[in-house]
């Protein structure tokens, strides 16, 4: 039975992309990968640290890191790109950080929810490496590439998507949208600027 609220929501859908099934299936294929390609951090007496990325990321998060079959530490952080007008520098402000003295016994995961220009996370990546942590890899829910501003390519991906503005599964638009349990297309004149005649 829908809610008021999920029905007022979803009546702002273009359509479904990406099911409640499908990511499901996604994280328990994603989870699988991860826990295999960091058994050797475990073996070896490191620690591995899972970022998430606050806000989008956090339904990701929270479905992927409970399939993860290998010890993990959870952690956080809140960042933004800046810069004029509709485009970003490239620099990241960091709202929440992660404050950690032992970075060089870390192999650092940072969760993502979406990479589009790719400018955030490749910022954020050089920045825990160049603090000293030992290996720093990401793993997203969506890619899209056709976006991509830097050389960025993420470790671990659930989807490829076209160019599309999608919001549901902790994606929003203005903070709305994040608690739909699907990834979906939101239709075009939520967000664009109405035509004036």
């Amino acid at each position: 039975m829908q809610t008021t609220n999920s029905y007022s929501l979803e009546k702002d859908i273009e359509s479904v992309l990406i099911s409640e099934q499908q990511i499901r299936e996604m994280t328990d294929r994603l989870a699988a990968d991860i826990s295999k390609a960091y058994q050797s951090t475990i073996e070896e007496g490191r620690k591995l640290v899972l970022l998430t990325i606050l806000k989008g990321s956090v339904l990701f998060s929270a479905e992927l890191v409970k399939k993860i079959t290998i010890p993990a530490e959870l952690e956080f952080m809140k960042v933004s790109s800046y810069g004029a007008g509709t485009k970003t520098s490239g620099e990241i402000r960091i709202h929440l950080d992660l404050l950690r003295d032992d970075l060089p016994n870390l192999d650092i995961l940072v969760i993502e929810d979406i990479v589009d220009s790719g400018r955030t996370l490749f910022r954020l990546t050089q920045m825990l490496r160049n603090r000293g942590a030992h290996s720093v890899k990401t793993v997203t829910m969506l890619d899209k590439p056709s976006r991509r501003e830097v050389q960025f390519v993420p470790d671990f991906c659930g989807f490829q998507i076209p160019d599309k503005f999608v919001v549901g599964y902790g994606l929003d638009y203005n903070e709305e949208y994040r608690t739909l349990p699907f990834v979906g297309v939101l239709k075009p004149e939520i967000y664009a600027p109405k035509q004036t005649p």
